[in-house]
């Protein structure tokens, strides 16, 4: 009894690191994140249901408003130009390619998410200067009666392509809906390099809203030697999948690599800026190690990831995860040596073409394929047009 108080009184006194430890550990985890990291959608901490219905509501609010605004803005564009401009100023051999693939919505078709992409993707073609950055193709794969009041919408504006009658036909043959996302998919890779045999392909879904640093940073990555050893780069993966604590085994060396550095940070600050017992040991640096592991996985690394966008060359390029393709870089040939691979496959339920692909690049002798974090597109699409959707639609 006498020893135990002993070793009480010895490890937890206010001088002892064992209770600063803990007085640390207890003010982090349990007062000072909580209180900062509650209203952050992809954050532990995040008060799911306190929160998430407003959140969404203002989501999709905001994506609603800027849909009608991108409404307003073609129909101005349209009823100004009396030429299809887009047509006879195509560039053969572009430095870059950027093919929106989009298909009528039977539902959130109020929000319009191809103009807004459309839109979008105007304002940051005007920021690239003298010489344009890219060209772009829409590619209309609406295979129903019904027409593609959008896509229709900007023929003035931007080359629209659709397949003909006897295309049509024979697509309607196949009953699979993540069959015909496929061919709809290939049809499009092989429609844009037919066109134009362009040097680099970035294909976009019609719901994926490019950021403002896209184009800066496609061409950032393009510069790098991986580029063109590359089947595809990803340009985004879903936020909430990008935790450390996953199957990714470079999430992992990332998440040490930052315990260690900011270990060694706190340790210096603690040894020369606060009475704090703390030593440089093996011991407490360890401590800290964990504890800025900890802190940086329950805050959410989706946070971290944004202060990357201070510079293009500040991206990381990572091995490829599986899930999803909204938004896809194909250097050089790659989007035809796709198309052929996704040919020779068929999808289904648990099997579409975002895994197919990631299947590809990891058996195909000489074949990789990257993703870029953090995102450079904003996945604007909270109403499907291929799996069933949630009513109301939420954010997570």
């Amino acid at each position: 009894m006498l020893r135990w108080r002993t070793c009480t009184s010895k490890h937890f006194r206010w001088s002892s690191p064992v209770a600063q430890g803990l007085i640390l550990c207890t003010l982090t985890f349990g007062v000072i994140l909580p209180i900062c990291c509650h209203r952050l959608l992809y954050s532990y901490y995040f008060l799911k249901p306190l929160y998430l219905d407003s959140l969404s509501n203002a989501a999709l609010q905001e994506s609603y408003e800027r849909g009608q605004e991108a409404l307003r803005f073609w129909e101005n564009a349209a009823s100004t130009k009396t030429t299809n401009d887009a047509l006879e100023m195509i560039i053969k051999k572009p430095d870059l390619l950027v093919t929106v693939v989009t298909t009528r919505r039977s539902e959130g078709k109020d929000y319009h998410y191809l103009l807004q992409v459309a839109q979008q993707l105007k304002t940051l073609l005007k920021t690239c200067g003298n010489k344009a950055c890219a060209e772009v193709m829409l590619c209309d794969v609406e295979r129903g009666p019904a027409l593609n009041e959008d896509a229709l919408l900007l023929e003035k504006e931007f080359l629209v392509v659709r397949r003909s009658p006897d295309e049509l036909l024979q697509g309607r043959e196949v009953s699979d809906i993540f069959e015909r996302e496929k061919q709809d998919y290939v049809f499009c890779l092989r429609k844009g390099w037919d066109m134009m045999k362009p040097k680099n392909v970035v294909v976009l879904e019609d719901d994926a809203f490019p950021l403002t640093n896209f184009f800066p940073s496609v061409k950032n990555l393009l510069s790098r030697k991986f580029a063109f050893n590359s089947l595809y780069i990803k340009l985004y993966h879903p936020e909430r999948l990008q935790r450390y604590w996953n199957p990714e085994p470079y999430r992992i060396l990332e998440w040490i690599g930052l315990g260690v550095f900011g270990a060694t940070i706190l340790l210096l600050l603690l040894l020369h800026c606060t009475p704090l017992s703390f030593t440089f040991s093996p011991a407490h640096f360890l401590f800290l190690a964990l504890y800025i592991m900890v802190v940086a996985e329950l805050a959410g690394r989706h946070y971290l990831l944004e202060f990357r966008r201070l510079s293009p060359q500040l991206y990381a390029v990572c091995p490829a995860t599986e899930c999803c393709t909204p938004a896809m870089l194909y250097p050089g040939n790659a989007s035809i040596r796709v198309a052929e691979y996704l040919d020779q496959a068929v999808c289904a339920q648990g099997n579409a073409k975002d895994m197919v692909l990631y299947r590809i690049a990891r058996s195909t002798p000489g074949e990789k394929a990257h993703s870029v974090e953090p995102n450079l597109i904003k996945h604007i699409g909270a109403y499907s047009s291929v799996r069933t959707n949630p009513n109301p639609p939420r954010l997570i």
